[in-house]
């Protein structure tokens, strides 16, 4: 069986982001399917598997079997995987799996949604409250980010968080959103500007919330020996981790720390790289005290010390570890399950040399880390650089 790390993605696309008023979330993925397939200099028939993840606003039964019927391919695997805003990282893990263990040679792992322009206020409010436990947690009518703000506060209560730290996450992500073009909102903001916001759950305010957006990505999956005849660098696959600590969170057993600490130790020992090594993070930032908490249970700072972190300008342009570099989903595009592929994609952009305003000087070992429902299901990734061959 092939390792891991002989695993590379080879193909990567965007379609249109923020609002996108003429193409469902169907024709977006679709997009983004034949897109990827063609930057990695393929034909629909070279893929071989695909995976996808399922639309929130149009759910179809048999969602990678229809993606694949629409984009005219006919693999001989399809997998349709939903693990929420994780999904990404863990649908490319089973796609660098199927690679390795020879049951295809070139997977397509593609995910879009319409959450801004298909989806009815009754739809999202739908969507909004029905995450909890239908019994012990949704009677009592908390929506997504009121479970957020209770993590925030426990957050606060533990390690005297305040929500000018929280606003700190904010306006990281503006400062590289503002040397982003396809990023939705890039006008940079202050703490002040966070706090001022208009409140949603205490302590959360609007922009300590991610924003809502339309848009697709996808990307290619092959093996090393096949990538070096392709006509991109390959990004490697170095390293992947998974932790699962509860589903619910009234049965969380800390509101503080999450499954990212195993997730995280996982992926940097397959990798062999210490967490000192990163030269990039790219985060789950859904909420701004999400990701405080991915900063900590990462071990890129000591509990309680991310709001410092993020004050400093270290994750900012010039700083130490730069952190969601399009943006993020605070400012980029949040989609939602997709939210954590453009987080890949910009990985892949940054490798290549063409991120703009935005490269880095020095890019060698990438983290990429998602989450799914509230803080539960954790995944993270690692990515290094390859070789022409």
């Amino acid at each position: 069986m092939r390792a891991l790390s002989d695993i590379a993605i080879v193909g990567s696309y965007e379609t249109t982001l923020g609002v996108v008023t003429d193409r469902g979330p169907m024709a977006l993925g679709v997009e983004a399917t034949l897109g990827a397939i063609a930057d990695a200099g393929l034909k629909p028939g070279d893929v071989d598997g695909l995976i996808t993840c399922n639309s929130l606003v149009v759910p179809v039964m048999y969602h990678a079997e229809a993606t694949a019927e629409y984009a005219g391919l006919t693999p001989g695997h399809c997998l349709s995987v939903g693990t929420g805003g994780g999904t990404t990282f863990t649908a490319l893990r089973y796609a660098a799996a199927a690679i390795q263990t020879g049951l295809a040679h070139t997977v397509v792992v593609a995910m879009a949604d319409s959450m801004r322009s298909f989806m009815t206020r009754d739809r999202a409010m739908m969507v909004q409250s029905s995450s909890g436990h239908p019994i012990y947690e949704q009677p009592y009518g908390p929506t997504v980010p009121a479970y957020y703000a209770l993590i925030a506060r426990a957050h606060m209560a533990t390690y005297g968080t305040t929500e000018a730290d929280f606003a700190e996450a904010m306006v990281s992500s503006r400062a590289w959103a503002s040397l982003n073009p396809t990023a939705q909102y890039r006008e940079p903001v202050s703490v002040d500007d966070v706090l001022n916001s208009k409140p949603i759950a205490d302590p959360l305010k609007l922009l300590d919330c991610s924003i809502v957006s339309d848009g697709g990505a996808a990307v290619v999956l092959t093996s090393l020996d096949r990538a070096h005849h392709l006509p991109h660098p390959p990004v490697m696959v170095r390293g992947y981790g998974e932790g699962h600590h509860y589903e619910h969170i009234s049965q969380a057993s800390s509101l503080t720390t999450s499954a990212a600490v195993d997730s995280g130790k996982a992926a940097l020992a397959q990798a062999g790289i210490g967490v000192g090594e990163v030269d990039l993070a790219q985060l789950y930032d859904c909420f701004s005290p999400a990701l405080l908490i991915q900063l900590e249970d990462l071990g890129f700072c000591d509990k309680g010390e991310a709001g410092a972190l993020l004050a400093s300008g270290a994750t900012r342009p010039g700083g130490q570890l730069p952190v969601n570099t399009h943006g993020g989903m605070l400012s980029h595009c949040h989609p939602g399950n997709p939210g954590a592929m453009f987080g890949l994609t910009e990985a892949i952009r940054q490798y290549r040399g063409t991120a703009g305003d935005r490269q880095l000087d020095r890019l060698e070992h990438t983290l990429l880390h998602a989450q799914g429902g509230i803080m539960s299901s954790h995944a993270t990734l690692i990515l290094g650089r390859g070789d022409r061959g």
